[in-house]
């Protein structure tokens, strides 16, 4: 048996970032996420729910190119209960990100919402209908 098969949760997922001025702005004052450490001026890691999202600037592991500009390099989705991803992207819009996609009810079992954060990664906030 492999010793990858007692893995059972992902820790933390890093976000490689271009402009980390406008994604700790984003992911803070947007979205809300409490930072709970920072390890330099390159890393800031966040709580979300049991789980640490963190941003980081490219270099310690690897030195990958970028993503270009207008390619998003990842997604993240974001789960709340129902009534809260119509108020998600009622806040979105208020703090004036541009919603790729409106709440809407899908045929697979989700409402979704879609949007970006400043460096163009998809976002979705997502519930179980």
């Amino acid at each position: 048996m492999s010793a990858f098969r007692s893995i059972r949760a992902i820790d933390y997922t890093v976000i490689f970032v271009r402009d980390m001025v406008a994604m700790r702005r984003f992911y803070e004052d947007v979205l809300g996420f409490p930072m709970v450490r920072e390890l330099s001026s390159r890393w800031f890691e966040y709580r979300v729910g049991a789980n640490t999202l963190a941003l980081a600037t490219p270099g310690l592991t690897a030195a990958d190119a970028p993503t270009p500009n207008g390619s998003a390099a990842l997604q993240i989705a974001f789960k709340v209960p129902p009534m809260e991803v119509d108020q998600c992207a009622d806040e979105l819009v208020k703090k004036g990100v541009e919603l790729v996609s409106p709440p809407t009810d899908r045929p697979f079992g989700h409402r979704t919402l879609f949007f970006r954060d400043p460096d163009g990664n998809l976002l979705e906030v997502y519930a179980d209908i």
